[in-house]
């Protein structure tokens, strides 16, 4: 029985992830990303403090509109500033954060389910 993810070849698969770097569809990317259906683009993240609605732009500019984004916070999970939860919920995006392993699980998940989601991942060593 094949349990690979079915989703279509040009989606942004998460390979694998670790020693500050992440493997998406074949690509080795160096530090964090941002994750979505159809692209992956370097983000200058390096830790949660850093986070902002400005750092996001990827996410919340997104075409198709991004419905849950996925907060990988390096090795263990941390707090969504309440403001930065707030400002995406106007735009309809729910943020759900948890330490970047499971973030990367979750959203091949959710990728196969063919839901709208992206994910910003923080690279940690």
């Amino acid at each position: 029985m094949d349990l690979t993810p079915q989703v279509p070849a040009s989606a942004q698969l998460i390979q694998g992830y670790g020693d500050g770097r992440f493997r998406i569809s074949g690509v080795v990317h160096e530090g964090s990303v941002i994750v979505l259906p159809d692209r992956t683009v370097a983000w200058q993240v390096a830790a949660t403090t850093q986070l902002t609605a400005e750092s996001l732009a990827p996410v919340t500019e997104a075409a198709p509109h991004v419905e849950l984004l996925l907060l990988g916070c390096g090795r263990a999970p941390a707090l969504v500033d309440e403001a930065l939860r707030a400002a995406l919920r106007q735009r309809g995006i729910v943020i759900e954060a948890m330490d970047t392993g499971a973030a990367c699980r979750t959203y091949n998940v959710l990728l196969a389910e063919g839901r709208r989601v992206a994910a910003a991942l923080i690279a940690f060593h």
